[in-house]
């Protein structure tokens, strides 16, 4: 009995492994920041461009991962990403020149981008009744892939060589285990999904007549999704967020290491403790099934601007354990945040676009995040990085208090 009420959520798992695995490949490179940077004699700028251009591959592929989603079924969009991650950390398992690593990344990026929107939309529909646990199930075992990573590195270094430097060996690991995570999951989800579009079906057909008659969901519908004003407002929350976010979560462990007293060592430990309090997913996830979305997301986002400002603060006095506590509360807040921002989305659309109108939000929340890097390595090399995280620490400000304003037009 017991087994079979646990294997109803297989489903769950092989997707959430999926996107720990995403998250992983993401993470592992801003603590090897400084090993690239001298092995290709290159500058924090150019190393945050070459993140950005990550973020923006990936945050590219979401719309139309959803409206491929809504179209084809998302067993196969994830699939076929998963395996196109799988082969760009491959790429990046030997010694190349620059290039071929900027490309490896964008690879990376454009697997990995669909694995997100598509996976919200399919784990509310193989879960509909506990869509905010399920969503807070799956974010945190996406976000300790970021507690994973530094710690993979660390790991990584003291290996003997393989196919090129050290550290190229966690790709070659990851690369093997995607392969291995795709297979996982192109067989075990699809029975739980038995309303998945008809392209998504043995025989291939079209599901474009299956959305609509006239070849698919038509692009307005999604555009007018921003003519409400709550959705719309929404989609500026999200905007904010990602851009102080990515932009942080980028830099911090140089930022601790130039900005204030603590070691190299103990910026990554405290880079890793942002990711370590992502279970408040599975917290915040259950409490907005419970008690309403939007006040969560008004407690989430606070919480995380509380952090950073603390962070901001204690740079120049604080010890480990004030800093160690300002990060936890901005870890505690952002990842809070995620799993409820999925759920708002999943309430205020229409379920027959919801794979396609999450694409457009996250096309546009990871485009903002997806300049942050560049943003703040710039700012940081000609203002300061104090500059540049007060700038991210202000996007977080904004963002708390427009959802303030969208809890006042729910009420």
């Amino acid at each position: 009995m017991v087994a079979r009420r646990l294997a109803r959520f297989d489903a769950l798992v092989a997707t959430a492994l999926v996107w720990f695995l995403g998250k992983f490949l993401r993470y592992a490179f801003p603590p090897l920041f400084e090993t690239i940077g001298t092995t290709y004699g290159v500058s924090r700028t150019v190393l945050g461009t070459a993140f950005t251009g990550l973020m923006l591959v990936y945050a590219a592929m979401q719309f139309p991962s959803g409206l491929l989603a809504d179209r084809l079924g998302a067993v196969r969009v994830i699939t076929v990403g998963a395996l196109v991650a799988a082969g760009g950390a491959l790429a990046l398992a030997v010694d190349a020149p620059l290039w071929v690593l900027v490309g490896a990344m964008a690879l990376v990026g454009a697997g990995t981008g669909t694995y997100k929107t598509v996976g919200v939309s399919l784990l509310s529909r193989a879960y509909p009744a506990r869509t905010g646990r399920a969503l807070g199930v799956f974010d945190t075992f996406g976000t300790f892939g970021g507690v994973a990573a530094p710690a993979a590195v660390v790991v990584a270094a003291g290996l003997p060589p393989v196919l090129g430097a050290p550290w190229r060996t966690l790709f070659l690991s990851a690369g093997v285990v995607g392969i291995a995570l795709a297979l996982l999951f192109a067989r075990r989800v699809p029975r739980r999904l038995p309303d998945e579009p008809a392209g998504a079906t043995e025989d291939g057909a079209g599901s474009a007549d299956a959305a609509s008659g006239d070849g698919g969901v038509p692009l307005r519908t999604y555009v007018a999704l921003f003519r409400d004003r709550r959705f719309a407002l929404f989609v500026v929350v999200t905007l904010c967020f990602s851009f102080a976010y990515n932009g942080a979560v980028a830099f911090l462990p140089l930022y601790l290491t130039e900005e204030t007293a603590v070691s190299a060592a103990t910026a990554n430990l405290l880079f890793s403790a942002l990711f370590v309090v992502s279970l408040v997913q599975l917290v915040t996830g259950e409490a907005s099934d419970r008690v309403g979305v939007v006040p969560i997301l008004a407690l989430t986002l606070g919480t995380a601007t509380a952090g950073l400002v603390a962070v901001l603060a204690f740079s120049a006095t604080g010890g480990p354990l004030l800093l160690g506590g300002a990060v936890v509360l901005l870890g505690l807040g952002a990842h809070g945040y995620r799993p409820v921002r999925g759920a708002y989305m999943m309430a205020v659309v229409p379920e027959s676009v919801a794979g396609g109108s999450l694409g457009v939000v996250r096309t546009l929340l990871m485009g903002a995040g997806a300049v942050a890097p560049a943003i703040v390595g710039y700012l940081s090399e000609t203002a300061g990085f104090g500059a540049a995280f007060r700038l991210l620490a202000a996007a977080l400000v904004a963002a708390t208090l427009l959802t303030l304003v969208l809890w006042a037009f729910d009420r």
